[in-house]
This record gives C-alpha cells, sequence and structure tokens, in this order.
C-alpha cells in the first residue's frame, strides 16, 4: 500500500475528504518525526512504539574489493510492533 492508497482508506474509514485525510497522516507522520528528532519515544498504544536506537561505530568489508572499511555511528529509527497489532497479522 502506498501513500495515495493509504490516503483513501483513511479517508473513506473516517468520513471525510481526501485532502483532509492527507494532511491528517502528513501531520501524523510529521509529529512522530519531529519526536523522533528530538529523541523521544513515541507509543501508539495497541499498535506499537516508534523510537530511535544508536549504532555503534563498526568494522566492515568491501565485498567487491575484500578491504576493511569503517562504518561510521548513527541514529536509527526503530519500531516495535504492539500486541494488538502483533496478533491481527498472526
Amino acid at each position: 500500500m502506498n501513500k495515495t492508497e493509504l490516503v483513501e482508506k483513511i479517508a473513506a474509514g473516517a468520513g471525510i475528504s481526501k485532502v483532509d485525510a492527507k494532511k491528517a497522516l502528513d501531520a501524523t507522520v510529521a509529529a512522530i518525526k519531529d519526536a523522533l528528532v528530538a529523541g523521544d519515544k513515541v507509543a501508539l498504544v495497541g499498535f506499537g512504539t516508534f523510537s530511535v536506537n544508536e549504532r555503534p561505530a563498526r568494522e566492515g568489508i568491501n565485498p567487491q574489493s575484500g578491504q576493511k572499511i569503517k562504518i561510521a555511528a548513527k541514529k536509527v529509527a526503530k519500531f516495535k510492533a504492539g500486541a494488538e497489532l502483533a496478533d491481527a497479522i498472526k
């Protein structure tokens, strides 16, 4: 499902226009992103939790040349499904 299809489902489910559904989706995604950038967790009960994890620097191998390379530390977004979502997918 892409963003357009999701907007259509939201609009149909909530009985609102596609324009309003797109605004709501964009605002939700922006709020989650802002919270993660600030280092906060976003917990949606029954759906899941978004958080930020730090990956430490490590050494890797270039598969083409076989040379060792240094991979820099970075922050990555993480999502852990909630119990209701996990049960629904089973």
